[in-house]
This record gives C-alpha cells, structure tokens and sequence, in this order.
C-alpha cells in the first residue's frame, strides 16, 4: 500500500474550487442586487401532526406566489422565512398530509404553531426525492428522504418493512448481494457507509446473515440519505451517509399497535407521560420462526437448535421549556443462533448485536441561535461459545463508542446560514480473540483489543448571495490517534494507557452550490474531501457479523476519497413530474485488500493481512 502524496492528490480539488469561484463570481455579477430598502421580517413556527402532536420535519412551507423563497422544516419541525412586510399566502404541506394555506399579515417578527391533518392514504409510493430536495430551495446534492409514511407503505417481505431494501430503489445504490440489506453507494464499499440511528453508528445493520435490516420501520420518523458532496457535520466514511431518526411518541393520546408476520411479530406503544410535555414510545420485535419449528425437529440430530432476533426501540422526549428539550434515545437489536448436535456431542452459541443509548439536549439560545448537545453510546459484540466432550472454545470481537458532540446553528433568513460544531470520541475495537480449554490445557492467540481517540471540529455556511443562487461551503478538521495501552512495536514492553503510537491529521473541504435557471430548472455542483480512519476486515462484499473493524494505526494508513458532482433538475409547472441527471466522478486513495493465503496465520495481527 503506496499513500498518494497529498500535495499532488489536492490539486484536481483546488483546480475545481477555482473554477466554480469564477464562475460564480461572474454569474453573481449578472443577478439583480437585492433591494436595501425593503424591510424583511422573520416568519418562525412549528408544523406538527394535528392528531399526534409530533413535529414534521421535511414539511414544504413557502409562499404561494414565490414558492422558490420556501424552505423545508428541520428535524424538529421547525422553519424560519424571511419575507418582506406586509401581506403572504403561505403554503404548508407534507407527504400523505391535507395542505393548508394561510394568509399573514407580517408586520414584525413572527411565531405561530401550523397543525396538519392526515389526508387520504396513497394506493402507491414511488420512492423519490422531493421537489424541494431536488430542484430549489436546497443547495445540497445527492440528498434523499424517506418518510415514516413513505417507509410504512412500501412493499413489504414476509410481513417486514425494510428499511435499507428501500434505498436500494434509490439512484446510485446498489445491493451487495441479491436479497441481501447491503449495500453500496457509487461504487463503494459496505464499511464506507456511515449509518446512525439518533446519532448513533450502527456497526452491523443486518439480521440473519444481513437478510434483513435491524431497523424496526414502526419506530422511524425519517431517514435521510446522502450519497455526494455529504455536509461537512459528517465524516468517518467515503461513499454515504444514512442519517435515521426515530419517533417521538405520540403527544395526545395513548395508543398501541402491532402486527403478526410471517416471520415475526411486533408490538408499539406510545403516548404522553402525564402531560403533552413528556412523550414516549417503545417499540419491539421478535421472530418465531424457529419456535414454531421445534417439535419438528425432536428426534432428528440437531434436536434443540434454535435461532432468534428481537429489536427494542425506545425514546424518552421532555419538553422542559419552549425553547429547551430533551431526548433519550436506546436501541438494541440481537441475533441468537444456538445449534445443538446430539450425535456428536457438540453444542455452540453464537450471540451477536447492537445496543446503541443518546442523550441531547435541544436550546434556542435567541430568536436565530440553537445549539445540541449530545452524549452517544455505541456498542456491537459477536461472540461463538462452542463446546465438545471437555473441549471449549471462544472467540469474539467488537466495537466499543463513546461520544460528545455539541453543534450550533445560527438560523436568520439572511445571506449567511452558518453552523458549526465539535466532536470528540473514544474507540475500543476488539479483534478475533480466540481462547480455548481442553481439559488442563489453556490456548489462546494473544491478540488485545486496540484503543483510539478521534476527534473532529467542522464549519457550514449555506449562503445565499441572490434568489437564484446558494451556496453551502464547509469546512472539517479531524484528528485520529491509536493509543495504549498496546504492545509496543518491538514486542518487549506495552505502551502506557492513553499514550499515542501513531496518530493522523486531515482537513475535508466540501462545496455545493445551486443556480436556479428559471422557476422549473436549477443545475447543482460539488465537490467533497472524506477521510476514513476505521476499516473493516472481511472477505465479501456484506457486512456480515464475524467481520472485524480495525483502526488506522502505524500498519494501516487511513482511507481517503474526493468526490465530484454535477447535475440538472426540472420539475414541471405544476409539479406533477420531474426529471433529473447527475454525473459523478471519484478518486479513492489508500483502500486496503488482502494478502493471500492471510487466513492461515490467525496469530498474525489483522492490520497485517492488508495489502
């Protein structure tokens, strides 16, 4: 593995940055200044479902006569306009939702709560980005959204809704293996995914040798997925980004609802704690599949086998006061296979999962700040016990996350949208670690798990010099360090706790921009510089449970990947259908491959099978 020299590698990048400077500058030079004599005011609310009283984020709200000035709701469901005084028709809407149109007389700043009603439920879904996303008010390329109503009326396997099959109808993601829930996003791998659930990472996201996705569609809001020139709040990974969120929990009423599958059965619950200011949902499931299959299999020679999954979802939301709240968030998600052989007198249990836990707290420091904290734990395990006459063995492996993050946002209406944010997080990755018994006889392969401290700071600003220009720039600074305690190199002592072995330093660019041509055309451009310090050690194209992740460390050089974009969008006047082209362009340096034959040595430290 030869590394690119960085200088050489950066040039393609700063030739693109030139290039779309002047162009712009030139175009910038074309368009109408905006009028200094008008006065604007800012148009703040909350959209919520009028039945539930959960927020909808992703809901279109712009005026009637100007929808290119609209924007899109956050993950709150909250949005900010900034328009002229004086008299708006303004238009609210959201997917499977009744739209509402609302007359303001805007004579200062102003707040107010819009409630929408479900409207009729859709005998079809095609599965597409919104006209928002995809044409005017957003900047962002390569962004995709799925709905929880999206996501619960797709087609469904076995009674199961799966949520990353779903992405897998999306342009420019492909399957990793067919009837598999992998996937890869232009071209990359499966461990150049990044995918969060509330923050989260999820390490594994497949049941049953990844059959099906650990995502419990009953308990998702939303899921957001961004496959080029990914916002500079994101990195660690170079193909995509899968942002999921679950719900809040119904804020009105109490209520349950379930289903029995083919395959497994699930159950949620939901509704306020008291008042409408604390909410809660839990949400679970289970197969049975095997159960039902027991007594068909007394007397045969794998009497007592057994395999299960179950996925738990649970959300805790606190509203502590109008511009302060609180979110606690858990997951947990299980395969359990244990096979019994009577005839030869061997038993095994193979347990493996995720269990992921957040913490965030939401604040409107004033009218136009917000700022999120966040305290997130991640934690996926695999483990085989097996056992023969008076032999034993085990072996397991895992990734171990703890996290801080905090992110402010400075929201006016005005040119400048910027954000900014920081996070700091401590790794545990634990190898194939092999211990076996034979009667007084102990073996083991020696190999220790492997500490790493990454921490990351990161700059947005989405400008918008014009009505038909805007701009996100953004900036990401990331540092990664493998540190002890670990043997040291020369294999005499051990490197202290908290000590560096071999540390690495990177700074990721992104750029997107958006021109509007007329009220029905755009085109959009980006450009994004990813670095990718965790790996994955497998040899198929899945992210299957007895893969190992392994940090960049002095054996192992990070990852790094540029991507280029351009692309033209046209919706039509009355917006019943739209048409889209995008052109990529990728250059990956430092990917890793195997050594042959590297399964024969498993003594031999993992970072050494790479090539």
């Amino acid at each position: 593995m030869i590394p690119e020299p960085m200088p050489a590698f950066l040039n393609p990048f700063a030739q693109v940055l030139v290039s779309l400077f002047l162009i712009s500058s030139l175009l910038f030079m074309a368009e109408p200044a905006w009028t200094v004599d008008t006065v604007y005011h800012t148009l703040s609310g909350l959209v919520t479902d009028s039945q539930s009283g959960e927020p909808l984020p992703g809901a279109n709200v712009y005026p009637v006569t100007n929808p290119s000035t609209g924007t899109l709701t956050d993950t709150d469901g909250s949005f900010e306009l900034s328009l002229p005084e004086g008299k708006h028709a303004l238009m609210f809407s959201y997917l499977g939702y009744r739209e509402v149109t609302l007359e303001v007389i805007l004579l200062s700043d102003t707040a107010l709560t819009i409630r929408l009603e479900q409207g009729v439920t859709m005998k079809e879904v095609v599965v597409s980005s919104s006209l928002e996303e995809a044409m005017d008010s957003d900047s962002q390329m390569g962004r995709l959204t799925l709905t929880a109503r999206q996501i619960s009326e797709l087609p469904v396997l076995m009674g199961e809704v799966d949520l990353l099959k779903a992405l897998q109808l999306l342009p420019g993601v492909m399957s990793s293996a067919e009837g598999n829930s992998g996937f890869s996003v232009r071209g990359g791998g499966a461990d150049q995914n990044l995918v969060l659930l509330d923050e989260a990472v999820v390490y594994n996201t497949g049941h049953l040798l990844g059959f099906f996705s650990v995502f419990h569609g009953d308990a998702i809001d939303r899921a957001t997925l961004y496959k080029g020139g990914m916002p500079a709040r994101f990195g660690g990974r170079l193909s995509s980004v899968v942002d999921i969120r679950t719900r809040d929990g119904n804020s009105r009423n109490l209520s349950m609802t379930g289903g029995i599958g083919l395959l497994a059965s699930r159950l949620t619950l939901e509704g306020p704690v008291f008042d409408d200011r604390t909410t809660f949902l839990v949400s679970g499931r289970r197969t049975y599949a095997f159960d039902l299959a027991q007594p068909f299999l007394k007397g045969t020679a794998v009497e007592g086998t057994n395999y299960f999954f179950h996925d738990v979802n649970a959300k805790v939301s606190h509203r502590i006061s109008r511009r302060n709240r609180l979110r606690a968030s858990f997951f947990s998600g299980r395969d359990v296979l244990d096979f019994v052989s009577e005839a030869r007198g061997f038993s095994a249990r193979i347990p493996y999962g995720n269990t992921t836990g957040s913490l965030r707290w939401d604040s409107q420091l004033s009218d136009h700040l917000f700022l999120k904290v966040s305290g997130v734990y991640t934690n996926y395990s695999f483990s085989v016990d097996g056992r023969q006459a008076d032999f034993s063995a085990r072996l397991r492996s895992g990734v171990r996350n703890l996290s801080v993050k905090t992110d402010i946002a400075h929201q006016s209406g005005g040119v400048h949208e910027w954000r900014a944010g920081a996070e700091l997080t401590a790794h545990t990755l634990t190898p194939d670690i092999a211990e076996a018994v034979s009667g007084d006889q102990v073996f083991t392969n020696d190999l220790v798990p492997k500490y790493a401290r990454e921490a990351s700071i990161y700059i947005e600003d989405e400008i918008n010099p014009s009505r038909r220009w805007q701009i996100l720039a953004g900036l990401r600074a990331t540092w990664f360090a493998h540190v002890g305690p670990y043997p040291s190199p020369d294999g005499r002592s051990e490197v202290p706790q908290g000590s560096v072995l071999k540390s690495f330093a990177g700074l990721d660019p992104r750029l997107s921009m958006r021109h509007q041509l007329s009220s029905t055309t755009s085109i959009k451009a980006s450009a994004a510089l990813v670095w990718q310090y965790l790996h994955l050690v497998s040899n198929s194209t899945n992210t299957l449970p007895f893969d190992v992740w392994v940090p960049s460390s002095r054996l192992v050089d990070p990852q790094r990947g540029m991507q280029y974009a351009i692309g033209a969008f046209y919706t039509s006047s009355n917006g019943n259908w739209e048409a889209s082209a995008e052109l990529y362009y990728r250059d990956l340096f430092n990917q890793l491959d195997y050594r042959e034959n590297y399964v024969n040595d498993p003594t031999v430290e993992v970072e050494q099978s790479f090539v």
